[in-house]
C-alpha cells in the first residue's frame, strides 16, 4: 500500500511583515505592469498610440493652472471624506454613510446661507454655516451608532439606508428653494451678494478648502496614533472582548467615533456648498462616500499616506476623462483603463501580505 503524501505544487502562507520601501516597491511594480497592459489594450482595441494615451491623463490634470487646481480641490474633498470614515473603520465599524452625512451637512449649510442672508454679517453665517454641519453630520452618524451600540444592529445597512433620507430630503429642500419655481434646482445661492461664500485667499478659489483638509488631515494622524482616544478605537478594532476586559467602555467609543465621522462629513458637506459649488443638488457628493473607503483602504487606514491614495484616484479620473475626450472614445473605455490599473495596485496587497511558496522537488531516491 503506497502511504506517500502527494505535497500540492505550491502553497499560500502569511508574509512576514516588510519594510515600507518593499511594500512601495511591490505596489510601484504592480503599476508599472498595469500601464503596460493598458498599452498592449489601448493598441489592440483602438489602434491609438499607448503614449499618447498617457500624455492625455496627464494633461487632464496638469494640462493647465486651473486644471491642476480642481486636481487639488477634488483630492481635498476626497481625502476629507477619507479622513471622516477611517476612525470608525479603525474601529471595525463600517460606516457606508459618508455620501448621507456629508448631504446632510450640506443642506444644513444651505439652509444657513438661504435663512440667514441679509440677517447676519457674512462672518456669522459663515460660524452658523460651520456648527450646524458638523452638528447635522454628527447627528446623522450618531443615529446607526447608538442602535449599534444598544442593540448590535449593522451599522452597514443602517448607514446605507441613512444616505437614501438624506438624498429625499436634499430633493424635497430642493423644491422648497429652487429659483426660479420650476426649475428644479436651487441655483447659484446669494449670487449677488456672495453671503455665506467662504472667503477667498488671493486669487485662489480652492486653496482655503485645501488648507483646511491638510489641517485635518494632520490632526486626524495625531488623534489616531498620539491620542487615549485613538488607542481605545486600535483596541476596539482588534477585539471587542479585550477592550472590555481592560475596562473600555466599548459602546461609549462607538457612538463617539461614529460622532467624530459623521461631523466631518458634514464639514465636507459645508465645504463643498460653502466653498466650491455655491448650490446643492441630489449628486453634489459625486460618491466619495464610497471612493472613500477604498482610499481608506488602500492606505491602511494611515491618514498621511490617504493623500497619495486620494491623488492616484483622482488623477485616474481625471486622466480618464481626458483620453474620452482627446480620442472620441467613451468613457466607458476610460473606466476599463482605470479599473485595469486598480485591479493591480489592489492585489498588489496580496504580494505584499502572502508569500507563494512552491513545492522543492525531491531527489530520487536510490
Amino acid at each position: 500500500m503506497n502511504n506517500k503524501t502527494h505535497t500540492p505544487l505550491f502553497h499560500v502562507s502569511k508574509r512576514g511583515a516588510l519594510k515600507w520601501y518593499q511594500s512601495w516597491a511591490i505596489r510601484g511594480a504592480a503599476l508599472l505592469l498595469a500601464l503596460v497592459l493598458c498599452g498592449l489594450v489601448t493598441t489592440w482595441v483602438t489602434g491609438e498610440d499607448p503614449i499618447a494615451v498617457y500624455k492625455s491623463i496627464w494633461k487632464g490634470s496638469f494640462g493647465s493652472a486651473r486644471r491642476a487646481w480642481v486636481l487639488f480641490q477634488n483630492i481635498a474633498m476626497l481625502l476629507c471624506v477619507s479622513l471622516a470614515i477611517t476612525p470608525a473603520f479603525r474601529m471595525r465599524c463600517w460606516n457606508l454613510g459618508g455620501d448621507g452625512q456629508m448631504l446632510i451637512g450640506g443642506l444644513a449649510t444651505t439652509a444657513c446661507m438661504i435663512l440667514l442672508a441679509g440677517k447676519l454679517p457674512n462672518w456669522a453665517i459663515i460660524v452658523c454655516m460651520v456648527v450646524s454641519s458638523v452638528l447635522a453630520g454628527a447627528v446623522w452618524a450618531a443615529i446607526p451608532a447608538i442602535f449599534k451600540a444598544k442593540w448590535n444592529t449593522n451599522e452597514t445597512l443602517f448607514t446605507l439606508m441613512m444616505n437614501y433620507i438624506a438624498t429625499q430630503l436634499v430633493a424635497y429642500y430642493i423644491i422648497v428653494w429652487e429659483v426660479p419655481k420650476g426649475a428644479g434646482k436651487i441655483g447659484i445661492i446669494n449670487q449677488a451678494t456672495e453671503a455665506g461664500w467662504l472667503p477667498t485667499i488671493g486669487s485662489y478659489k480652492y486653496l482655503l478648502n485645501i488648507i483646511i483638509v491638510a489641517i485635518l488631515c494632520v490632526a486626524m494622524y495625531v488623534y489616531l496614533n498620539y491620542s487615549k482616544h485613538g488607542y481605545e478605537i486600535s483596541v476596539v478594532g482588534e477585539s471587542e472582548r479585550t477592550a472590555r476586559y481592560v475596562g473600555i467602555k466599548v459602546e461609549k467609543v462607538i457612538v463617539r467615533t461614529m460622532l467624530l465621522s459623521g461631523a466631518v462629513c458634514g464639514l465636507a458637506g459645508m465645504l463643498l456648498v460653502g466653498g466650491t459649488e455655491h448650490t446643492l443638488t441630489t449628486t453634489i457628493t459625486s460618491g466619495r462616500g464610497f471612493t472613500a473607503v477604498m482610499v481608506s483602504w488602500l492606505a491602511k487606514f494611515n491618514p498621511i499616506w490617504m493623500i497619495f491614495t486620494s491623488f492616484l484616484l483622482v488623477f485616474l479620473e481625471r486622466g480618464a476623462g481626458q483620453i474620452a475626450t482627446n480620442f472620441g472614445l467613451s468613457a466607458s473605455f476610460a473606466d476599463i483603463l482605470t479599473g485595469i490599473i486598480l485591479f493591480f495596485i489592489i492585489g498588489s496587497e496580496f504580494f505584499i501580505n502572502y508569500q507563494i511558496n512552491f513545492r522543492h522537488t525531491a531527489g530520487k531516491e536510490e
